[in-house]
């Protein structure tokens, strides 16, 4: 350990930031020479040696007092707990069990889409060139110039006065061939109570690993000590000098800035999505953001789906529902993420390569997600939730559930808190981070190594006006199309405001590893692959609305109706017709016995000329102005062929 601290030291005095930024100014060696830090937890000599350079590299430009490799253990995560609520970072909400509340600064709340960058050597590996004059909405990139300069503004000397905690985790079950090792770095004693949660993190995970590469991640709040500037909620951020970056050819992370949810949970989109996406174009499988849910119906016939919808459009929702309709179980396998492969049989496989749920809260209730509510009541980290004063949680969609004697502090410290405040009690973006193991309706191969066998895969967003419930893709290119033109609502996951209606593929916009174009070409590239058993393909809107502005159809477990539909397709029943836009249900196959109240069939259906042309149009124009050129000719004459059945309507 000595020599290794003493070769720390040389490498600091005579090279202090190579690793990093090679064309900054030289060190001051007289007054840039800085003590090793202390190992506090694990031992450097112990870790495979490409690991430990990695750590000592990202040590001599960083410069953190302390190192704390973590090992995963229930132990280290209660240690680091009551270290969280000491420092005034957590507090404790005692109505459950091991639970946690975190405020964070109010400017620290979502993922940052405009400070979230991929940096390839060409703009074009990482987007479409858009049409001349128009600003590209499909990923950013940066220059390997432009990013290493934006790196060495940030990441020399941040950890000053903090412990670098290492952070070895899985993605996907230990041991399965489906699932990817990291290692984080990072100097937030909250995003390791996290990544606990969300990953399988420790040891097991370095076993795992052996000799093999892994993902590089980085991250640091950007607040060294002393800081020159006083925190809000005893939350260190650094929001002014956020920026997420990935590096795809050399599997690395760098996020610095932020202490939040994808911005530092790197494992999440970072990692299981932008990143995952790469390697699964390299390596020819796919890394989606999608639920992966069990469904067997009342003869016992099992399948799996796997949905695709934007964040906070009920991907949680419909992954924990609690089915309505008689003899129907369901249970979950994921609610964010499948990492899908094609098996020796040519069966598509999904693994949910995440440990835990990172939930969106307002809106969870007993009514609308109840196995949500029951994973959530112990060990989960809440963020930017309101407080209960008898020491639980509360949201927007939880008034009934309050007693009159208890009030409410919001999530900005708003006590006594009341709606005609005109001020939300919790951030629309607030979140739960509870274990997946907590589930009442897991699924028992959730943790398969091989993954669970999907029959069918489904689209789907916000779409207040024009788009039916249901409706199934005539084939797979079509199907491509189908997620490819998805649009929706804007949502608070993310800095947007207001409810504008956004192109949105494949619910990838802002997670997209590679050019979009490129990204539709590989999926259209399995249907010229021999042997494969290519899952049907659906689109579903729960969300439309009546001309008073009040849903059509009922939701919340209600949609296993629609899912029953989709899996007597998949298992093929007639019980589907032609339309315009896709195979739409034949009358009277919907099954919609026992609901409370008459539905208006027609316009949940209803497909209007006028708005389909307009569709078309807005589609059309997406296309040219944001993919050009990198628009497969597939997409272009789905289209077409699209347009061509709208007119003849």
């Amino acid at each position: 350990m000595a020599a290794i601290l003493r070769g720390f030291l040389i490498r600091q005095a005579y090279n202090c930031t190579k690793s990093l930024v090679a064309s900054m100014p030289a060190c001051n060696l007289t007054t840039q020479v800085t003590p090793p830090p202390k190992v506090v937890k694990g031992k450097l000599e112990d870790l495979q040696p490409h690991i430990r350079q990695y750590i000592l590299e990202k040590v001599d430009v960083c410069q953190p007092d302390n190192i704390h490799i973590c090992d995963g253990t229930e132990e280290e995560n209660v240690s680091m707990l009551n270290q969280l609520e000491k420092d005034g970072m957590i507090k404790r909400l005692t109505k459950y069990s091991n639970c946690w509340l975190a405020r964070t600064d109010p400017k620290d709340v979502a993922r940052v889409e405009s400070k979230t960058v991929i940096s390839t050597p060409t703009m074009r590996e990482t987007v479409p060139i858009p049409r001349e004059g128009v600003k590209g909405t499909v990923g950013k990139w940066m220059s390997p110039e432009d990013l290493e300069k934006a790196l060495g503004e940030r990441f020399p000397g941040c950890m000053k006065g903090r412990t670098m905690f290492v952070i070895p985790f899985s993605m996907g079950p230990l041991g399965s061939p489906l699932s990817k090792i990291g290692i984080q770095l990072t100097d937030s004693m909250y995003v390791v109570a996290c990544m606990k949660i969300m990953t399988r993190m420790g040891k097991k995970a370095l076993a795992a690993l052996g000799q093999d590469d892994f993902v590089r991640c980085l991250h640091s709040v950007g607040q060294p000590l002393p800081m020159k500037t006083p925190m809000v909620n005893n939350w260190p951020c650094n929001p002014e000098k956020t920026l997420v970056t990935h590096i795809p050819d050399r599997r690395e992370i760098q996020s610095f800035g932020s202490g939040y949810g994808g911005n530092s949970l790197l494992g999440k989109k970072c990692f299981a999505l932008r990143i995952a996406s790469r390697i699964a174009k390299d390596e020819g499988w796919l890394a989606e953001h999608m639920l992966i849910l069990g469904l067997t119906n009342p003869q016992g016939h099992k399948r799996y789906i796997a949905a695709s919808f934007p964040s906070a459009c009920g991907k949680t929702n419909l992954a924990m529902i609690t089915p309505t309709l008689p003899g129907w179980k369901a249970e979950c396998v994921g609610d964010d993420i499948a990492w899908m492969k094609f098996d020796k049989e040519g069966r598509l496989r999904a693994i949910n390569p995440e440990y835990g749920f990172f939930g969106v809260a307002p809106g969870t209730s007993d009514k609308t997600n109840p196995n949500a509510m029951r994973t959530c009541e112990s060990n989960t980290v809440f963020t930017n939730v309101a407080e209960r004063s008898d020491g639980g949680f509360f949201w927007e969609g939880l008034e009934k559930e309050i007693p009159k004697d208890v009030s409410i502090t919001s999530w900005l410290g708003q006590e006594n808190w009341t709606k005609e405040s005109g001020k939300p009690a919790a951030h629309p973006n607030s979140r739960f981070c509870t274990p997946a193991s907590q589930c009442p309706n897991l699924d028992p191969a959730w943790e398969d190594p091989e993954g669970v066998p999907i029959d069918a895969i489904v689209f789907g967003g916000r779409r207040p006006k024009g788009v039916p419930l249901v409706y199934e893709a005539f084939d797979w290119k079509h199907g491509v199309f189908i997620a490819a033109a998805m649009r929706s609502e804007t949502t608070a996951a993310a800095e947007f405001k207001g409810k504008a209606i956004m192109h949105d593929p494949f619910a990838m916009r802002p997670f997209f590893g590679y050019n979009v174009g490129h990204y539709f070409q590989h999926w259209l590239d399995f249907q010229q692959k021999p042997g494969l058993q290519l899952p049907k393909m659906f689109h579903v809107n729960w969300f439309r609305t009546s001309e008073q502005g009040k849903f059509l159809w009922p939701g919340f477990g209600e949609n296993t109706r629609v899912l029953d539909w989709i899996l007597k397709r998949c298992d093929g029943e007639d019980v589907a017709q032609n339309s315009a836009i896709g195979l739409v249900p034949k009358e009277g196959s919907l099954n919609v016995d026992g609901l409370d109240g008459p539905l208006d069939m027609k316009a949940l259906f209803n497909i209007p000329k006028d708005f389909w042309m307009e569709e078309v149009q807005e589609i059309r124009k997406y296309f040219e102005d944001q993919i050009n050129d990198d628009l497969p000719k597939d997409i272009s004459n789905e289209l077409n062929s699209l347009e061509d059945r709208i007119k003849a309507m």
